[in-house]
């Protein structure tokens, strides 16, 4: 995970781009959640989706750093 990728010609840190990975693995599980009607039964949605995107981040963090090794 440590290092930098470059796009364009601008130099971004790994963690920008498993912090965008995260989001929009988020997007997916928002609508899937959305669809089952998970967001009746859960008291304060926009804590549940951050805690949701921080354990994401976290999990991709640990894979991207597994699989580099």
């Amino acid at each position: 995970m440590i290092g930098d990728t470059s796009l364009f010609g601008l130099y971004l840190h790994s963690l920008v781009l498993l912090a965008i990975a995260a989001w929009l693995v988020l997007c997916g599980v928002r609508r899937g959640l959305m669809m089952a009607g998970a967001y009746r039964w859960i008291w304060h949605p926009a804590l549940f989706d951050m805690a949701v995107y921080v354990m994401l981040l976290f999990g991709l963090v640990r894979l991207s750093y597994f699989l580099q090794l």
